[in-house]
């Protein structure tokens, strides 16, 4: 959805990298270039003008963090703008009532309205566990009642059949009684799509919300309209109240402004967007990994979740044994330790992921590809139980030992115990700071400072 943009907010950023310091002289340059890719990017202009105009007041006149180079300052700023334009804190699903908690489900014809109300119970679920209902209060399109029914059974969601001969109204006022009677927490109701020109289908969900009094009324808005949406979100608004967005098809190829334009415009929040077909396609709107995803930082975090998550193993666990021995740490320890991590499965196709990560996939295959380790293992099994224990004792004559009995020269056991030492002073600093503290100072890196 935002592939254009951040396209194009990376060149921009990349261009001015290497520069000593940002002028106002090139700093007009920069923003009738950000300016350039927001209008292409579809985002309001009134939107745009506040963004230009808050950069540049932020820029000019200030000193640039002396810690920062020019591109790690403007993308900062850039990125605080884009969080305080889309909503500076996420705008979560409120449950907060005496049950049941009603939520109802709005939107044009063709947004894909049914399947998010589907996709809305199985993450309340998920996430809530919550006892849920769902009912649909479409009477116009028969094959949406069939479909949520569908989709309830397998997200394995209670449905309250409809009789397609009721009106809407009594449909919810039935369902309503019902999630009363069996204790439900929540309620979903869904509604036909409906035209906001359309002042008879209007008029009904004015007297379905009047009656069932929902604390959530989510508005389901298909990116791809663009800024055709606000104004039909504000009709929508001005009818009943909407207290939330919820987004579709943002893994489509939509230009992405209207993510940026809606709260601005409407003071209405994107609550959730949907990003795929599949039920388990919906996630809650954060501004700022948004942000981060604008401006091409959102892999970069992608990947050092994924690694804390496959470092977060069992094999971990017998790691951290190795690595709270300390200065007891030896030769037997460390062909464990490199056999136990290269065990971890694709974490090489995990840091070729990361942006001028050549030196780290150095280092890492000089430490646990598959050559090296079986070179190890011959040098390490040539050793006496003393050598192995006792490193520093492996001098000239032991070494013509270990070489004749491995069959690898001197010079290659040399850097073996060049690599145990390295590694040896690393177990000691995480020993200290603790193995997630060190890949939570990495993450906090990346967040901080932008790596191109």
């Amino acid at each position: 959805m935002f592939n254009k943009l951040t396209e194009s907010l990376t060149h921009i950023i990349k261009n001015i990298s290497n520069q000593g310091r940002i002028t106002e002289t090139n700093i007009q340059k920069i923003l009738r270039e950000i300016r350039k890719a927001l209008l292409e990017a579809d985002v309001s202009l009134s939107v745009i003008q506040n963004f230009i105009s808050s950069i540049k007041k932020k820029f000019i006149g200030s000193i640039v963090n002396k810690s920062l180079t020019p591109g790690q300052e403007f993308l900062k700023i850039i990125k605080q703008e884009l969080i305080i334009i889309m909503g500076n804190n996420n705008s979560k699903i409120n449950l907060s009532t005496t049950p049941p908690a009603i939520i109802l489900v709005i939107g044009l014809q063709g947004v894909g309205k049914t399947t998010t109300v589907a996709k809305l119970g199985k993450f309340i679920k998920e996430n809530k566990k919550k006892k849920i209902l769902i009912t649909s209060t479409d009477v116009y399109r028969l094959a949406a009642i069939k479909q949520l029914q569908i989709l309830s059974k397998k997200i394995n969601i209670d449905y309250f059949s409809t009789d397609i001969t009721n009106e809407p109204l009594k449909i919810a006022q039935q369902a309503l009684e019902y999630t009363k009677s069996k204790l439900y927490d929540i309620l979903i109701i869904d509604t036909a799509g409906r035209l906001h020109t359309n002042i008879t289908m209007m008029n009904e969900i004015k007297n379905i919300h009047q009656i069932i009094n929902p604390i959530e009324t989510l508005l389901v808005v298909d990116s791809m309209m663009g800024q055709d949406s606000i104004n039909m979100i504000n009709i929508f608004n001005n009818s009943i109240p909407i207290t939330g967005v919820i987004l579709t098809k943002i893994d489509g190829d939509a230009r992405g402004g209207i993510a940026l334009s809606i709260r601005y415009l409407t003071n209405i929040p994107i609550k959730l967007i949907g990003n795929g077909e599949q039920l388990n396609k919906l996630q809650i709107f954060n501004p700022e990994q948004i942000a981060s995803r604008i401006l091409g930082m959102h892999d970069m975090l992608s990947v050092i979740k994924e690694i804390e998550e496959k470092v977060d193993t069992k094999q971990v666990k017998n790691i951290t044994t190795n690595i709270n021995k300390g200065d007891k740490f030896n030769l037997n320890d460390f062909l464990i330790q490199i056999k136990q991590i290269n065990n971890m499965d694709n974490m090489v196709d995990l840091l070729k992921k990361l942006p001028n990560n050549q030196m780290i996939i150095k280092n890492f295959d000089s430490y646990f590809n598959k050559k090296i380790i079986i070179k190890v293992e011959s040098i390490i099994n040539s050793m006496t139980p003393k050598e192995r224990n006792t490193p520093d004792i492996i001098k000239g004559s032991r070494k013509k030992r270990i070489a004749t009995g491995s069959g690898i020269p001197i010079y290659e056991i040399n850097n073996i115990l060049k690599k145990f030492e390295e590694m040896k002073k690393m177990i000691k600093k995480i020993k200290h700071k603790g193995i997630h503290t060190v890949l939570k100072n990495i993450k906090n890196s990346i967040l901080k400072n932008n790596i191109f």
